[in-house]
């Protein structure tokens, strides 16, 4: 790490340490940051979990980026300190392919590991919660677990290994969800397996994490939280979904919108107006950092409960068929749409849709994202948000729409194409749509202001 980035990562920690962080992580002695004194105080307690579980092969999991930087470091520190032997995995792949996830996969298998930890933002957790089901499940095949229709869309019913999950981004709520994402290179399409037996064992919510994140991973995983708030509030409510599971273990992992998953969008969305700009804006904002990392978590209780629905369907083929877009603050080799960027930018498009089938909650989001909705009209709530939306992203610059990613209309097929497999997200939305639909709705997002 450059001088002054070093620099930079004591400044930030020294303020946390100010503001006297009591976290898990962070209430010990032996996870304080270098050359700073210990508050004395403790808590609670983080890995001593492993110990109480009888771990004593684990598997530590983050990419190649992270494992030079702090949160991997005091990980390492915290299980050295408490005698438990592991084995590091950085080869996480930022946006996972089937390929990476089955790299990932063959070094668990070879590990033989009886515990996981997975630092790092949603691509490492979800890889670790991938390695953790088959290396639990060695004789199954890949897409023995895989979403139908891309794959057979089996239920889990092997028991697996207890994950810890650390989050190092405020977006995806992946320590809270029982979802692995990745793309299918085949197919160019991203999918994923949807259990409940892959949830983490535990989380740890620590704000620390987050001091590293540049000004663009920051907003695009904040655009995550706003639509997962967004997409689980106004999903197809859960007495309307169907058909009735023909066992409960087939039930779905997403239920669609419900009083309990509705408490944690709406807190989720209020954190995220309040805070998400403020942490963009200012990197030693610990107050909106640390807002925005529980805005996450709470993001991911209620739509890993509820769903999401088309911002998310639409999403995985802008990804999955990205052409030579690399997006500004991540340091990767291969190009790359970041998934909360891929997810907000039809997001305008997408509740301008959706909303005649729920206008009062479609308002009552807007208002939330700083609209005036005092006189509004019911027919008017499709295009309030919309447009609430487009000032919210302009304000944090967010790219010009789906031309400016490096898409064309002549890519509306492939993109059509890509999004219809993604029926466990797409059937959530309130109101159903059609291939005409979703090509009107890419054609839209093209351009955003």
């Amino acid at each position: 790490m450059a001088a002054a980035a070093r620099a930079r990562v004591a400044h930030l920690l020294r303020q946390l340490q100010r503001a006297a962080c009591q976290c898990p992580t962070h209430s010990h002695t032996y996870s304080q940051a270098p050359g700073l004194p210990a508050s004395g105080k403790t808590t609670d307690y983080a890995f001593e979990d492993l110990q109480n579980m009888g771990a004593k092969n684990v598997c530590l999991m983050t990419d190649k980026n992270l494992s030079q930087l702090p949160p991997v470091q005091v990980v390492m520190d915290s299980l050295v300190k408490n005698g438990i032997n592991f084995k590091v995995y950085d080869n996480v792949r930022v946006e996972p392919t089937d390929r990476s996830f089955m790299e990932a996969i063959e070094f668990a298998k070879k590990g033989a590991f009886d515990a996981y930890v997975a630092v790092g933002g949603g691509s490492t957790m979800d890889t670790c919660k991938a390695a953790n089901l088959y290396a639990s499940s060695p004789h199954s095949d890949f897409l023995d677990y895989v979403n139908a229709p891309i794959g057979k869309g089996k239920p889990v019913s092997v028991p697996l290994k207890p994950l810890i999950a650390v989050p190092t981004t405020s977006g995806t709520g992946s320590e809270t969800t029982g979802v692995a994402i990745f793309d299918y290179e085949h197919l160019k399409v991203k999918t994923g397996i949807a259990s409940r037996a892959i949830k983490p064992t535990l989380g740890l919510i620590d704000p620390l994490h987050t001091l590293h994140m540049p000004d663009r991973v920051v907003a695009n995983s904040g655009f995550d939280v706003l639509c997962h708030a967004l997409e689980s509030y106004t999903a197809l409510p859960y007495h309307m979904r169907s058909p009735c599971p023909s066992n409960p273990i087939t039930r779905p992992a997403y239920q669609g919108s419900n009083p309990i998953s509705d408490i944690w969008a709406i807190h989720a969305l209020r954190i995220v107006a309040k805070y998400l700009k403020r942490a963009v804006r200012n990197p030693d904002d610990l107050e909106a950092r640390s807002n925005m990392h529980l805005a996450s978590a709470f993001a991911g209780i209620g739509f890993g409960n509820a769903g999401v629905h088309l911002c998310h369907g639409m999403s995985y083929p802008i990804s999955g068929l990205v052409k030579t877009y690399k997006a500004k603050d991540y340091n990767v080799d291969h190009p790359l749409v970041p998934h909360g960027l891929s997810v907000v930018l039809t997001s305008p498009a997408v509740f301008s849709f959706t909303a005649q089938m729920s206008p009062e909650r479609h308002l009552e989001t807007a208002e939330i994202l700083g609209a005036d909705t005092h006189t509004a009209r019911i027919p008017d709530a499709g295009p309030i948000l919309a447009d609430t939306l487009r000032k919210f992203l302009f304000d944090l610059d967010v790219d010009d729409g789906l031309a400016s990613i490096g898409y064309s209309k002549a890519d509306i097929p492939a993109l059509v194409k890509g999004t219809l497999p993604q029926e466990r997200v797409t059937k959530l939305a309130p109101r159903p749509q059609s291939e005409e639909d979703l090509s009107a709705l890419f054609e839209a997002s093209m351009k955003l202001y």
